[in-house]
């Protein structure tokens, strides 16, 4: 592209942040001032790194609330029901805007493929999300998730291997071991090799804020790189897997059909994308936050090293507590009533299933960290109803597996300064997360 295109471009993509994000930036820091939890939420760098305060003033006000734009909730059972209702629909990028904006967007977006635009799976509803969501579940098996526990312990046997070999007493266990660990492991499943494995992990990072609302313009910047990027390489990636097809589950999809009617191209990287980002996004997240508690808490590491049967309930707690995914939205398609309000049709509800993870009609004293918690696993943090995430059951797994390893490996890991918060509203965790690994336990040969 020659400069004159370049600087088109430029202008447009500016144009797009100002009409998706820099209108809702502005406004949002002027509803700070005015205490409105919702602005607090987009643009409060206070909320973000404890967005707990602002969930419990939500909490406060009623179990719906009204922002200047839209509703929240933070109670369980509202969302819980919430998420299963056919009178809402999901959260298209744009779609929520006033006319004017809504077609400045249209006409200067770019064409790479966005988490929320379709044809993503987590914003079409039936009868596309039901044909997509078929074709990936009759690959994307629970046998298939079962099958790949030893993949996970050999992934997390020789990142350990690894760092004992450096000699290292000091790392940073999120890129060292909480990044590194989900994608090998999802890699393998949509068949990347491992010479490419490093660049998909950057194209996620560069584009995880893309679910956020109000971003800053490099932070924009940022994410169109990433999300461009990404669509160019998965367009290369499904070409050669068509060429030359493997076992993996990638390979798979592509040949998979639905009544004879294959997903197309655009429809293969759009569930491929987030397949991928989704499988390693969550789980990374979930590692570093799960590190954090189980230091700050040795008594509840002591649980499990007694009693290594409570593992999969602890990451279920850590779910609970330290939701991945903070928040969802749903778009009223009628007039209806909720928790006491008239809502007319378009009306944006957000759900804050962080809030609703620790509502305290559901959770006993919500704000304790217990890995034997009886409920733990009545979280919200996969969401619910037809689009119940997808890799649930692989992300628990090699969380567990992950985790178990890690302070099997490293009994005596303590962390290092405070760890840096990612600097995103809808995904939560850690972006750095120092660590001393201490004198790692004797391992039979």
């Amino acid at each position: 592209m020659g400069r004159g295109g370049g600087l088109v471009e430029s202008a447009r993509a500016r144009v797009r942040w100002a009409a998706v994000h820099g209108v809702v930036r502005f406004f949002a820091q002027r509803g700070i001032k005015l205490g409105d939890p919702q602005a607090k939420l987009i643009a409060d760098p206070a909320t973000r790194a404890d967005p707990g305060v602002v969930y419990q003033e939500i909490r406060e006000r009623g179990p719906l609330v009204k922002g200047r734009v839209a509703y929240l909730t933070v109670d369980h059972g509202l969302i819980f029901d919430l998420l299963r209702s056919d009178d809402f629909r999901t959260v298209v990028v744009g779609g929520n805007l006033p006319g004017p904006l809504k077609v400045i967007e249209r006409h200067t977006r770019s064409g790479a493929l966005h988490p929320l635009a379709p044809p993503s799976l987590l914003s079409v509803e039936p009868p596309s999300h039901t044909r997509y969501r078929k074709l990936v579940s009759s690959v994307f098996t629970a046998r298939a998730v079962n099958t790949m526990r030893d993949d996970v312990q050999r992934v997390a046997d020789t990142l350990l291997d690894e760092l004992v070999a450096s000699g290292a007493t000091t790392v940073d266990i999120v890129p060292a071991y909480c990044a590194k660990l989900p994608v090998a492991v999802i890699s393998d499943i949509l068949g990347v090799p491992e010479s490419e494995q490093k660049r998909v992990l950057e194209f996620g990072e560069l584009a995880a804020p893309s679910l956020d609302v109000g971003l800053t313009w490099p932070q924009f910047r940022e994410v169109e790189t990433g999300l461009q990027g990404f669509d160019a390489w998965l367009s290369d990636h499904i070409a050669e897997l068509r060429k030359n097809p493997g076992d993996d589950l990638m390979s798979q999809l592509i040949s998979a059909s639905e009544d004879g009617v294959f997903l197309n191209d655009r429809e293969l990287r759009a569930t491929a994308g987030l397949v991928l980002a989704a499988g390693f996004e969550t789980t990374v997240n979930l590692l570093g936050s799960g590190i954090d508690l189980l230091v700050r808490h040795p008594d509840q590491l002591a649980r499990l090293q007694n009693d290594p049967s409570l593992w999969s309930t602890a990451v279920d707690e850590m779910l609970r507590l330290e939701s991945p995914v903070q928040m969802t939205a749903r778009v009223a398609r009628k007039d209806l009533e909720l928790a006491g309000k008239h809502l007319e049709p378009g009306s944006l509800v957000v759900c804050v299933l962080a809030g609703g993870n620790r509502d305290p009609k559901v959770f006993e004293n919500p704000d304790r960290f217990d890995v034997g918690r009886a409920n733990a696993g009545k979280h919200l943090s996969f969401s619910g109803g037809r689009h119940f995430c997808l890799g649930a059951a692989l992300a628990r797994a090699e969380s567990e597996v992950a985790l178990r390893t890690l302070f099997d490996r490293f009994p005596h890991l303590t962390t290092v300064g405070t760890g840096t918060r990612r600097d995103t509203r809808v995904l939560h965790g850690y972006s750095s997360l120092p660590v001393s690994l201490g004198e790692p336990a004797t391992v039979d040969a």
